[in-house]
């Protein structure tokens, strides 16, 4: 599976349109939150760079550490959700010709599908847990970059929600209905969470424009 990280982005859109069923929608939404984050670590970089926002850098450094480390392991995410999706298709193609082929596949396919929903359920753990820091940001940062936060806020919220489809989507063909249901649970609080904190965020951002 390729780095989605060395391609451009001309290459990573041309294979995201590609008849292949990898990238998808979870890699997608994996690189959607690592642009939100890319750009509140901008906007704490032109806050933190201007003395005239001195007041603000304290409050600016710890939401930078936790975008650059959101972005990387986004990022990370990014490929590991193609390759989760890959192993899907492996599993399925076994052969099950015999019982025991059977019971095999079985296995493989039930391991492969729990993947498949726990990577997008990551990928939208991370982008929620950066989107709390968002509000300060907005509140605090370079008000010139305002419209920034709000982007990532955007950004980060629809990494969300596009994550939580892929977790959606996979949630039935997991054989454990406790781990299934816990998951389920999660994916909804997420939801709710990231959609009143996206908007608490372009709230402040709209009244300082």
């Amino acid at each position: 599976m390729s780095d989605f990280s060395d391609r451009t982005i001309r290459g990573f859109l041309e294979d995201l349109a590609s008849s292949a069923p990898t990238p998808g929608g979870g890699t997608a939404a994996a690189v959607a939150g690592a642009m939100g984050a890319s750009l509140a670590e901008m906007v704490t970089a032109l806050t933190l760079a201007r003395e005239k926002y001195a007041a603000a850098h304290e409050a600016m450094r710890p939401i930078a550490a936790a975008a650059a480390t959101a972005r990387e392991e986004l990022m990370r995410l990014a490929r590991e959700d193609a390759e989760a999706y890959d192993e899907v298709v492996a599993a399925r193609r076994l052969p099950r010709g015999t019982e025991a082929e059977k019971s095999a596949r079985e296995k493989r396919v039930s391991a492969a599908v729990r993947r498949a929903a726990e990577v997008p359920l990551r990928t939208a753990r991370a982008a929620a847990g950066l989107l709390e820091f968002m509000p300060e940001l907005a509140e605090k940062g370079n008000p010139n970059v305002a419209s920034d936060s709000g982007a990532a806020a955007l950004l980060l919220g629809s990494a969300v929600h596009a994550a939580l489809l892929n977790v959606a989507i996979n949630l039935p063909g997991i054989p454990d209905s406790a781990l299934a249901q816990k998951m389920r649970r999660e994916a909804e609080a997420l939801q709710i969470d990231s959609e009143r904190l996206r908007d608490r965020v372009l709230g402040i951002v709209r009244r300082n424009l």
